[in-house]
């Protein structure tokens, strides 16, 4: 696969949370200001990097039918690391994202990108999709943010906007703002690519990070499960 693809694909193409709409929790829950976005956005991306490295260069290694509690423990023991960096350089950002930072272990983008894409391609490729689709989380992030902060707190990266400060739609910066901004940006993204971009997203179980351990998935395709 080319480089630049893979890179790419998590900008805007499959980007995780406007596309493949993956990790809604935190990017709802941190995009009230735009330094919560950037630094959830950066640990989040150096998890993925790591993780995908690791799991592609462990991925003939590890068991086929204990592979995603092998990658759960692998995301973990990244996500511990960059937890304990930001609470010892940046105790702010530690605060601010909460529990959000620890829940990074969970995150469908960390464990989807493990299973969909870093077990089946080389070192090189996994982290080149950790560093794309890091990005395209970030970005989506920091757009939500800004909207959000901007015109719910008339601040931005909690400088004071003229005009703004004093007129502002606090709703924004609630759960039902955040729900506006998510829809209109999915939109958004839908309107650009004249809905190829809502086609990525609809890859049934193929999508799922634990698809194959489900027993739904046989021969790259999907199958009827009996109940």
């Amino acid at each position: 696969m080319n480089k630049l693809k893979v890179l790419s694909n998590g900008i805007i193409r499959e980007n995780p949370v406007l596309v493949l709409i993956l990790g809604t929790c935190p990017a709802l829950a941190v995009s009230t200001q735009a330094s919560n976005a950037i630094g959830m956005g950066i640990a989040a991306m150096i998890v993925l990097v790591c993780s995908n490295v690791a799991i592609s260069a462990l991925r003939n290694v590890i068991p086929d039918n204990v592979r995603i509690p092998c990658y759960i423990v692998l995301i973990a023991g990244f996500v511990t690391i960059v937890q304990m960096l930001v609470q010892a350089y940046a105790p702010v950002i530690d605060e601010q994202l909460g529990i959000f930072l620890p829940l990074i272990v969970v995150n469908c983008i960390i464990l989807g990108r493990a299973e969909m894409f870093a077990n089946k391609n080389t070192v090189g490729a996994a982290a080149l999709d950790g560093i794309g689709m890091g990005l395209g989380f970030m970005l989506a992030l920091l757009v939500m943010a800004s909207i959000r902060e901007i015109f719910g707190s008339g601040t931005w990266f909690g400088m004071e906007i003229p005009v703004l400060i004093d007129h502002n739609i606090s709703i924004l910066t609630l759960a039902p703002g955040g729900f506006f901004v998510y829809g209109l940006l999915i939109a958004l993204i839908n309107k650009m690519t004249n809905g190829k971009a809502s086609k990525n997203a609809e890859k049934g179980c193929m999508g799922c990070p634990a698809a194959a351990a489900c027993g739904k998935l046989e021969d790259g395709g999907e199958k009827e499960v009996k109940l």
